[in-house]
């Protein structure tokens, strides 16, 4: 019989995972390594390559061993990745040039502020749906070619290989030879043209980056290559690449337009599926092209909140007001509202759909009556709040295109466990908050990618119906009340920005 488990490899930010499903998409085994986070200045964050190389290798094998499975057991291979982190490397030895600029460094801050300074921040939205930021791929990567001795003449001659996560992993795991990446990654670099599907040459020249540097671009759902049978016994092959936001919107099975899912990790990620529009936000949003099998290309609108989870964090290590971040729903219930205190995360700048770089966090409506209780409430509250500024973006933007409007959010993410919060942003948004029965739907995403190109799956509509939902949280809050909340928690914003 046939083999129906697949396996993800799931390269994240902090730590390199491995998960092994079965056909149902259920977790069978895990596995997870930490890695190096470096530092060299303010404001600049590096990942080790061949760390993050050997760490995933690691777990793979491990999460087999877990299972009690062999390679041969496995039908394909899936890879999704934290996005917009930059690699660059030798193709004959395989070697990286330099360490990987992380997706949170900012030393390409000038190389940005030149180019809208000159005029060309339209163009690059209408052709790749991103706000010029240094936060994507692009000048990353120029700065490597300009700042790493020796780099842009080996690029100009063809000696080195540019990419994101994924196509760094596809390379070691094939053992060199096959530079691709998958649609959705490539739309995550500020040089890719979401309507032509084709790397820009424009914006290649704008940038001075050599063609000849960039992967080749498949659908998220193709044949990437097949493993070196050193690494886990077997040829297997990979199936599946999506980068790791729109591969949880695949995992949660948000394929048709005015479906929407937030992931509640350190920050949040919200996307909104729009179908074949390309549409450009009013609202402060991005536009980003979809994990996708082969066919028409396909968009969903993204937006970011920079402190989700990380407040709850901030309570435990700054605040010291919980010795564990599982205590916090306790202490926050210990009290029945946040009293009137508003708390603003802005501890990094405010992301989607503010854009205050500059801002920093405020706490509002303090009385001699606040306790430690009401502050907790307050900051889990907080990420609902931000997280319903993202929805009414883009439920602005939807309307403004006459598209469908969210009917319910798909949640998952480690915070989306607290049911506190969870009900919290069903009251708010208006509408039903589902948590998924397995929450690992970035892996399960780029496992169900990878099942459809090995015939474990036979469409998108299997995939659906496989979904299930471990609870709903419907609103309970009056609409005036909730508006009145967000009105005070925008009052609170425009006073933390002003500040």
């Amino acid at each position: 019989m046939t083999s129906t488990y697949l396996l993800a490899l799931d390269q994240g930010t902090s730590s390199s995972r491995s998960i092994v499903f079965d056909r149902e998409g259920r977790v069978v085994s895990m596995a997870q390594r930490e890695f190096r986070q470096i530092y060299p200045q303010p404001g600049w964050v590096e990942h080790d390559p061949i760390e993050i190389w050997q760490t995933q290798l690691e777990t793979a094998r491990e999460a087999l061993k877990k299972a009690s499975l062999s390679a041969g057991q496995i039908r394909a291979v899936g890879i999704t990745n934290q996005r917009e982190t930059t690699l660059l490397w030798n193709r004959k030895t395989g070697e990286p040039v330099h360490n990987a600029i992380v997706w949170q460094d900012r030393r390409a801050e000038n190389t940005c502020a030149e180019l809208r300074e000159r005029g060309m921040s339209d163009s690059v939205l209408q052709k790749t749906g991103l706000r010029i930021d240094a936060y994507f791929s692009a000048t990353k990567l120029k700065w490597l070619l300009d700042n790493v001795p020796g780099a842009r003449a080996q690029a100009e001659r063809g000696e080195l290989a540019f990419g994101t996560v994924d196509s760094w992993l596809i390379w070691q795991l094939v053992g060199g030879g096959r530079h691709v990446t998958d649609v959705s990654n490539a739309s995550r670099t500020m040089l890719f043209n979401v309507h032509t599907r084709e790397w820009d040459d424009e914006l290649l020249a704008l940038l001075d980056v050599p063609k000849s540097l960039m992967p080749e671009v498949l659908p998220s759902s193709a044949a990437f290559g097949r493993l070196q049978p050193e690494w886990l016994g077997v040829p297997l092959e990979i199936g599946g690449v999506a980068g790791d936001q729109q591969s949880a919107l695949f995992g949660q099975a948000c394929f048709n337009a005015g479906m929407a899912k937030n992931t509640y990790g350190t920050g949040c990620f919200m996307l909104m599926h729009t179908g074949e529009r390309f549409q450009v936000s009013e609202n402060g949003l991005i536009t980003t092209a979809t994990a996708q099998p082969a066919g028409a290309p396909q968009y969903a609108l993204e937006g970011s909140v920079f402190i989700g989870g990380a407040v709850v964090q901030w309570l435990r290590d700054g605040l010291r007001a919980i010795e564990s971040s599982s205590e916090v729903q306790a202490l926050a219930e210990s009290v029945p509202d946040a009293g009137g205190v508003v708390l603003v995360p802005a501890f990094t700048g405010l992301g989607a759909p503010y854009w205050q770089p500059d801002a920093r966090g405020s706490i509002t409506g303090l009385t001699r009556g606040t306790t430690i209780a009401h502050i907790a409430r307050a900051a889990l509250e907080s990420i609902a709040f931000q997280s319903a500024a993202l929805l009414d973006a883009m439920g602005r933007d939807a309307v403004a295109a006459g598209g469908v409007p969210v009917r319910e959010l798909r949640v998952d993410g480690g915070a989306c466990v607290n049911d506190l919060l969870m009900q919290f942003q069903a009251d708010l948004l208006g509408i039903p908050v589902v948590r998924p029965a397995v929450i690992e739907t970035t892996a399960l995403g780029a496992a169900y990618l990878a099942g459809l190109h090995s015939g474990v799956y036979g469409g998108l509509d299997e995939l659906a119906k496989q979904w299930r939902a471990e609870h709903t949280f419907h609103p309970t809050m009056a609409p005036e009340v909730a508006a009145e909340k967000k009105a005070r928690w925008e009052h609170a914003v425009r006073q933390t920005v002003a500040g």
